[in-house]
């Protein structure tokens, strides 16, 4: 449903849907560092959220905010659905707290440079390119498959060089991903506006499918560019 094509009358809303979801995208990202930075600045609540309970309820919690507002999209009206955003993006933070305290702040400020140039350039590619990257959707759910598993196996191997391949596949992967769902979210809005439907959900549901994509590219680019406070 994706390969066809809309009048050029719809560039302009186009244009407008797709700054939606990169300002959505970027208000998460905002969010994110902040929670993170005050949570990691604060010896109290790091103590609560490094304890294995508090983990298992931000995990769960997240899990839960993503199947609801894919489940209960249509149910949802734009300001709710913006809300479970909201709540994801804060709760991510707090997840990503650890990273202040591991990593020195020049080594987080140069990965996130460099994950935001390679976000951008990919993100440009999928709204330019011709080329059509549906054929890349079963590839990346594969390699998405099969990264888990490894970041799993990992997890009793305890292997730096495996760790290492590990990271290197993450950052293609999600770089792959963001070309293609940047190019999948075009397109399903330019469908959407052509029968004249509300596109401001379906741009919600896209900043988070970005927000996600440079969320874990910024974290597998870590574990090349950052420094960590005791080296």
């Amino acid at each position: 449903m994706f390969n066809r094509e809309y009048p050029a009358m719809s560039s302009v809303q186009s244009r407008d849907f797709m700054q939606k979801v990169y300002g959505w995208m970027a208000a998460g990202l905002g969010i994110t560092a902040l929670i993170a930075y005050m949570v990691a600045s604060s010896p109290t609540a790091v103590a609560i959220v490094k304890t294995m309970p508090a983990m298992i309820v931000l995990f769960l919690a997240q899990l839960g905010l993503v199947f609801y507002l894919s489940m209960a999209l249509q149910r949802l009206s734009a300001s709710a659905a913006m809300g479970i955003f909201i709540a994801y993006a804060a709760l991510t933070g707090v997840m990503m707290s650890s990273i202040f305290l591991i990593f020195t702040g020049a080594s987080i400020a140069l990965t996130f440079a460099i994950t935001a140039g390679m976000f951008t350039a990919m993100a440009l590619y999928g709204y330019f390119t011709n080329s059509d990257l549906s054929s890349l959707g079963s590839f990346l759910m594969m390699g998405l498959v099969g990264l888990i598993i490894a970041n799993l196996v990992n997890m009793f191997v305890h292997s730096a060089n495996f760790d290492l391949v590990t990271a290197a596949f993450g950052v293609m992967i999600f770089t792959l991903f963001t070309a293609y769902d940047t190019q999948m979210i075009k397109r399903l809005g330019d469908q959407m506006i052509y029968q004249g439907e509300d596109v401001s959900k379906v741009a919600i549901i896209g900043s988070l499918k970005l927000y996600l994509d440079f969320i874990n590219l910024f974290i597998y680019l870590l574990r090349f560019f950052g420094q960590r406070r005791n080296d």
